[in-house]
Protein backbone atom coordinates (compact mmCIF):
# COMPACT_ATOMS: atom_id res chain seq x y z
CA UNK A 1 0.00 0.00 0.00
CA UNK A 2 2.76 2.65 1.14
CA UNK A 3 4.39 1.40 -2.50
CA UNK A 4 1.22 2.32 -4.78
CA UNK A 5 0.32 5.53 -2.56
CA UNK A 6 3.58 7.11 -3.36
CA UNK A 7 3.70 6.21 -6.94
CA UNK A 8 -0.20 7.84 -6.53
CA UNK A 9 1.52 10.45 -5.26
CA UNK A 10 3.97 11.57 -7.20
CA UNK A 11 2.02 11.08 -10.50
CA UNK A 12 0.60 14.83 -10.75
CA UNK A 13 4.48 15.93 -10.56
CA UNK A 14 4.69 13.50 -13.17
CA UNK A 15 2.66 14.76 -15.61
CA UNK A 16 3.19 18.37 -14.68
CA UNK A 17 6.81 17.64 -15.83
CA UNK A 18 5.67 15.88 -19.04
CA UNK A 19 3.64 19.42 -19.78
CA UNK A 20 6.86 21.49 -19.07
CA UNK A 21 8.59 19.40 -21.56
CA UNK A 22 6.12 19.39 -23.89
CA UNK A 23 5.78 23.67 -23.67
CA UNK A 24 9.53 24.06 -24.13
CA UNK A 25 9.74 21.65 -27.21
CA UNK A 26 6.44 23.52 -28.95
CA UNK A 27 8.44 26.93 -28.29
CA UNK A 28 11.31 25.66 -29.30
CA UNK A 29 9.50 24.51 -32.53
CA UNK A 30 7.78 28.16 -32.83
CA UNK A 31 11.10 29.78 -32.60
CA UNK A 32 12.98 27.42 -35.38
CA UNK A 33 9.84 28.42 -37.18
CA UNK A 34 10.24 32.05 -36.86
CA UNK A 35 14.04 32.18 -37.30
CA UNK A 36 13.49 29.97 -40.62
CA UNK A 37 11.32 32.40 -42.32
CA UNK A 38 13.09 35.19 -41.43
CA UNK A 39 16.16 33.52 -43.32
CA UNK A 40 13.79 32.70 -45.70
CA UNK A 41 12.48 36.49 -46.19
CA UNK A 42 13.38 38.21 -49.16
CA UNK A 43 16.24 40.30 -49.45
CA UNK A 44 14.97 43.92 -50.82
CA UNK A 45 17.82 47.16 -51.79
CA UNK A 46 15.98 50.20 -50.54
CA UNK A 47 17.04 53.96 -50.21
CA UNK A 48 18.14 54.89 -46.98
CA UNK A 49 18.69 58.27 -45.30
CA UNK A 50 22.80 58.81 -44.65
CA UNK A 51 22.05 61.66 -42.77
CA UNK A 52 19.34 63.08 -40.46
CA UNK A 53 16.43 64.66 -42.57
CA UNK A 54 14.60 66.90 -40.92
CA UNK A 55 10.57 67.63 -42.29
CA UNK A 56 10.09 70.57 -44.82
CA UNK A 57 13.50 70.39 -46.58
CA UNK A 58 13.51 69.17 -49.71
CA UNK A 59 15.93 66.01 -49.78
CA UNK A 60 19.19 65.85 -51.29
CA UNK A 61 20.95 62.96 -53.51
CA UNK A 62 23.91 63.07 -51.22
CA UNK A 63 21.81 62.33 -48.07
CA UNK A 64 20.99 59.17 -49.41
CA UNK A 65 22.23 56.37 -50.77
CA UNK A 66 21.10 52.16 -50.58
CA UNK A 67 21.23 48.66 -49.18
CA UNK A 68 20.19 45.04 -48.60
CA UNK A 69 17.58 44.37 -46.26
CA UNK A 70 15.26 41.45 -45.56
CA UNK A 71 11.77 41.67 -46.05
CA UNK A 72 8.94 39.47 -45.19
CA UNK A 73 7.22 38.21 -48.42
CA UNK A 74 4.20 38.99 -47.10
CA UNK A 75 5.46 42.60 -46.22
CA UNK A 76 3.91 45.58 -48.54
CA UNK A 77 6.17 47.71 -50.95
CA UNK A 78 6.24 50.51 -49.16
CA UNK A 79 10.24 51.11 -49.62
CA UNK A 80 11.84 53.00 -52.47
CA UNK A 81 14.67 50.95 -54.34
CA UNK A 82 16.26 53.98 -56.38
CA UNK A 83 17.89 57.16 -55.26
CA UNK A 84 16.31 59.64 -58.23
CA UNK A 85 12.71 58.52 -56.65
CA UNK A 86 13.45 60.18 -53.62
CA UNK A 87 15.38 62.80 -54.45
CA UNK A 88 13.43 66.42 -53.86
CA UNK A 89 10.80 64.64 -52.38
CA UNK A 90 9.75 66.39 -48.53
CA UNK A 91 9.77 64.35 -45.54
CA UNK A 92 6.69 64.36 -43.49
CA UNK A 93 8.44 63.80 -40.35
CA UNK A 94 12.27 63.60 -39.30
CA UNK A 95 14.23 60.49 -40.66
CA UNK A 96 17.16 59.36 -38.55
CA UNK A 97 20.22 58.82 -40.32
CA UNK A 98 20.43 54.83 -41.19
CA UNK A 99 16.82 54.74 -41.73
CA UNK A 100 14.94 53.19 -44.66
CA UNK A 101 12.78 55.62 -46.54
CA UNK A 102 9.18 54.55 -47.05
CA UNK A 103 6.38 56.07 -48.99
CA UNK A 104 4.41 56.64 -45.49
CA UNK A 105 8.21 59.19 -44.85
CA UNK A 106 8.11 61.93 -47.63
CA UNK A 107 5.85 63.08 -50.24
CA UNK A 108 6.47 65.20 -53.40
CA UNK A 109 6.37 68.77 -53.33
CA UNK A 110 3.05 69.11 -55.15
CA UNK A 111 1.41 66.74 -52.75
CA UNK A 112 3.02 68.12 -48.98
CA UNK A 113 0.08 70.14 -48.17
CA UNK A 114 -0.18 72.74 -44.90
CA UNK A 115 2.56 72.63 -42.05
CA UNK A 116 4.28 69.65 -43.69
CA UNK A 117 4.54 71.76 -46.87
CA UNK A 118 8.19 72.34 -48.46
CA UNK A 119 10.09 75.51 -46.81
CA UNK A 120 10.27 78.30 -49.35
CA UNK A 121 13.66 78.93 -50.49
CA UNK A 122 14.12 82.34 -48.52
CA UNK A 123 18.23 82.63 -47.49
CA UNK A 124 18.90 83.66 -43.88
CA UNK A 125 18.58 87.73 -43.25
CA UNK A 126 15.70 87.71 -46.06
CA UNK A 127 11.71 87.10 -45.95
CA UNK A 128 9.23 86.77 -48.58
CA UNK A 129 7.11 89.25 -49.73
CA UNK A 130 4.25 89.07 -52.53
CA UNK A 131 3.55 91.82 -54.88
CA UNK A 132 0.41 92.18 -57.72
CA UNK A 133 1.16 91.97 -61.12
CA UNK A 134 -0.77 91.82 -64.66
CA UNK A 135 0.17 91.14 -68.06
CA UNK A 136 1.32 94.83 -68.58
CA UNK A 137 3.15 95.26 -65.17
CA UNK A 138 4.70 91.49 -65.46
CA UNK A 139 6.21 91.05 -68.80
CA UNK A 140 3.19 89.44 -70.36
CA UNK A 141 3.53 86.54 -67.67
CA UNK A 142 6.69 85.27 -69.15
CA UNK A 143 8.37 85.74 -65.09
CA UNK A 144 8.38 82.85 -63.78
CA UNK A 145 9.69 80.98 -60.38
CA UNK A 146 13.26 81.63 -60.57
CA UNK A 147 13.77 84.53 -62.30
CA UNK A 148 15.07 87.64 -61.45
CA UNK A 149 13.72 90.41 -62.05
CA UNK A 150 14.01 94.57 -61.51
CA UNK A 151 11.41 96.88 -60.42
CA UNK A 152 10.85 100.63 -61.68
CA UNK A 153 8.69 102.98 -59.93
CA UNK A 154 7.20 106.03 -61.70
CA UNK A 155 6.31 109.34 -59.42
CA UNK A 156 4.22 112.00 -60.15
CA UNK A 157 4.38 115.12 -57.52
CA UNK A 158 3.65 118.98 -58.28
CA UNK A 159 3.22 118.41 -62.20
CA UNK A 160 6.35 116.80 -62.38
CA UNK A 161 7.17 112.55 -63.44
CA UNK A 162 10.01 110.87 -62.58
CA UNK A 163 10.79 107.42 -63.36
CA UNK A 164 13.79 105.25 -62.09
CA UNK A 165 15.16 102.03 -61.24
CA UNK A 166 14.48 101.18 -57.47
CA UNK A 167 15.51 97.28 -57.43
CA UNK A 168 17.44 94.71 -59.03
CA UNK A 169 18.35 91.40 -58.77
CA UNK A 170 14.91 90.30 -56.80
CA UNK A 171 14.73 86.51 -57.06
CA UNK A 172 10.91 85.35 -58.08
CA UNK A 173 9.97 81.68 -56.29
CA UNK A 174 6.08 81.57 -56.80
CA UNK A 175 4.04 83.18 -58.97
CA UNK A 176 0.09 83.54 -58.28
CA UNK A 177 -2.87 82.55 -60.81
CA UNK A 178 -6.12 83.73 -60.82
CA UNK A 179 -7.60 80.37 -61.12
CA UNK A 180 -10.86 81.22 -59.40
CA UNK A 181 -12.14 83.06 -62.34
CA UNK A 182 -10.87 80.67 -64.85
CA UNK A 183 -8.17 82.81 -65.77
CA UNK A 184 -4.53 81.59 -66.40
CA UNK A 185 -2.95 85.61 -66.05
CA UNK A 186 -0.55 85.92 -63.41
CA UNK A 187 -2.10 88.29 -60.00
CA UNK A 188 0.92 87.90 -58.01
CA UNK A 189 4.64 87.86 -57.62
CA UNK A 190 6.30 86.11 -54.41
CA UNK A 191 9.85 87.83 -54.28
CA UNK A 192 12.57 87.15 -52.06
CA UNK A 193 13.61 90.77 -50.12
CA UNK A 194 15.10 91.53 -47.37
CA UNK A 195 12.93 93.71 -44.47
CA UNK A 196 14.09 96.89 -44.99
CA UNK A 197 13.41 96.51 -49.04
CA UNK A 198 10.11 95.20 -48.36
CA UNK A 199 9.27 98.36 -46.92
CA UNK A 200 10.11 100.38 -49.50
CA UNK A 201 8.06 98.74 -51.75
CA UNK A 202 5.11 99.13 -49.39
CA UNK A 203 5.97 102.55 -49.60
CA UNK A 204 6.18 102.77 -53.29
CA UNK A 205 2.78 100.96 -53.67
CA UNK A 206 0.43 103.62 -52.99
CA UNK A 207 2.43 106.26 -53.66
CA UNK A 208 3.66 105.29 -57.30
CA UNK A 209 3.47 103.18 -60.58
CA UNK A 210 5.69 100.10 -60.13
CA UNK A 211 6.21 97.94 -63.07
CA UNK A 212 8.92 94.74 -63.45
CA UNK A 213 11.04 93.79 -66.20
CA UNK A 214 12.45 91.03 -66.49
CA UNK A 215 16.76 90.27 -66.46
CA UNK A 216 18.19 88.28 -68.89
CA UNK A 217 18.99 84.47 -67.47
CA UNK A 218 22.51 85.74 -68.58
CA UNK A 219 22.95 88.05 -65.79
CA UNK A 220 21.33 85.84 -63.05
CA UNK A 221 23.13 85.42 -59.89
CA UNK A 222 21.61 82.73 -58.05
CA UNK A 223 24.32 81.68 -56.00
CA UNK A 224 24.07 82.01 -52.01
CA UNK A 225 22.75 85.33 -50.62
CA UNK A 226 24.75 86.54 -47.82
CA UNK A 227 22.48 88.45 -45.59
CA UNK A 228 22.54 92.46 -46.39
CA UNK A 229 24.92 94.28 -44.45
CA UNK A 230 22.62 97.15 -44.08
CA UNK A 231 19.96 95.03 -43.32
CA UNK A 232 20.59 91.84 -41.84
CA UNK A 233 17.81 90.94 -40.10
CA UNK A 234 13.71 91.97 -39.54
CA UNK A 235 14.78 93.71 -36.65
CA UNK A 236 16.99 96.34 -38.64
CA UNK A 237 13.76 97.68 -40.48
CA UNK A 238 12.69 101.18 -38.71
CA UNK A 239 9.88 102.35 -41.25
CA UNK A 240 10.21 104.49 -44.29
CA UNK A 241 9.16 108.06 -44.64
CA UNK A 242 8.81 110.20 -47.52
CA UNK A 243 12.22 112.10 -46.64
CA UNK A 244 13.88 109.17 -46.60
CA UNK A 245 12.68 107.88 -49.87
CA UNK A 246 13.03 111.22 -50.86
CA UNK A 247 17.04 110.74 -50.06
CA UNK A 248 17.32 106.92 -51.21
CA UNK A 249 15.53 107.88 -54.39
CA UNK A 250 17.32 111.36 -55.33
CA UNK A 251 15.97 112.37 -59.07
CA UNK A 252 12.05 111.03 -57.96
CA UNK A 253 10.84 114.19 -56.67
Amino acid sequence: MRTFSAITSRRPFTLLGFGLALLVIVAFILVALNASAANNSPQMTVVYATRDLKPRIPVTADSLSTKAIQVPASYPRIYFTNVADVQGMIPLVGINSGQAITANDVAKPSQALGSQSEYLPIPRGYVAMTIPTSEQVGVADYIQPGDYISVIATVSTTGKIATKTIFTQLHVIKVGTQAATGGTNATSLTIVVTQCQAEIIAWFQPNASLKYTLESYHDYAPGDQAPDPNCQSVADAHGVTLQFIKTSFPGLF
